[in-house]
């Protein structure tokens, strides 16, 4: 009966994103504390990720969630990030789009509204996007593709970033744990991830609300006054008040309906 209830749990918070422990078991129909051991048990398999009351689904699942399920997840939150970072694109400049998925919806709404840019990424889902644009150019990184998220890491992608520039960079995150740091599932994403913010003066974090006060495996960077963050309005009180003891520049979004 377990594998089945473990299936079950997998799949209720591939479907919604995050859960409370309540509402979990409810779905499954099974108690409170045989969920609780359940979810103890898959979040040492990297299933799922603890959270305040309940649980989220992790990027890894054996591997990771599909790209295009977490595409999905919490769009309204995604949206709504996008549109604010939308904001801070200058025409003519360079930037780089990491192969979160906040990070793709970002490029979504510029192929909407084109402005120039000279795009790079090192993800071939943003680089589908935003390839047949007019105004923009797109360098696509070369490297190891990454078969979990369709990204490319790796030492040739690193040596191509030591040879350039961004006047900013946008990041998406796995995590942020309660120690300011981000954090990742894969060890090579997380050494490319750090090197690009070693490319730019502007940084911008794009994550929703439920990543943060989580942990993945390879940390990425530690969060400071250089990295500003665009989240949604669920973020607690707490998390905002520790940004802002960091010098983070925190810019709160409603969620788009």
């Amino acid at each position: 009966m377990k594998p089945d209830r473990f299936t079950a749990i997998r799949q209720v918070l591939f479907a919604r994103g995050q859960m409370s422990i309540t509402d979990i078991a409810a779905a499954v129909q099974a108690s409170e504390p045989t969920v609780r051991r359940d979810l103890t048990l898959l979040e040492k398999e990297g299933v799922i990720v603890r959270t305040h009351g309940g649980a989220r689904i992790a990027e890894q699942a054996g591997g990771e969630v599909a790209f295009e399920t977490r595409e999905s997840l919490r769009l309204p939150e995604k949206r709504a990030i996008s549109e604010a970072a939308y904001e801070l694109l200058t025409p003519g400049s360079s930037v780089f789009f990491d192969a979160g998925t906040t990070v793709l919806q970002l490029a979504r709404l510029i192929r909407l509204r084109p402005i120039a840019l000279n795009v790079f990424t090192n993800c071939l889902p943003l680089a589908q996007v935003l390839m047949h644009v007019d105004a923009i150019k797109v360098t696509l990184l070369g490297g190891v593709v990454r078969q979990e998220n369709a990204s490319v890491v790796g030492p040739l992608a690193e040596e191509a970033l030591e040879k350039l520039r961004f006047d900013r960079v946008f990041l998406g995150m796995g995590a942020m744990g309660e120690d300011g740091a981000i954090y990742t599932v894969d060890p090579q994403e997380a050494r490319f991830n750090a090197l690009t913010l070693q490319r730019t003066a502007n940084t911008t974090v794009l994550s929703d609300s439920t990543k943060f006060g989580t942990y993945l495996t390879h940390q990425v960077c530690v969060i400071g006054p250089e990295i500003g963050v665009i989240t949604d309005n669920g973020l607690s009180a707490d998390w905002r008040s520790r940004l802002e003891r960091l010098g983070v520049q925190l810019q709160l979004v409603e969620p788009l309906s």
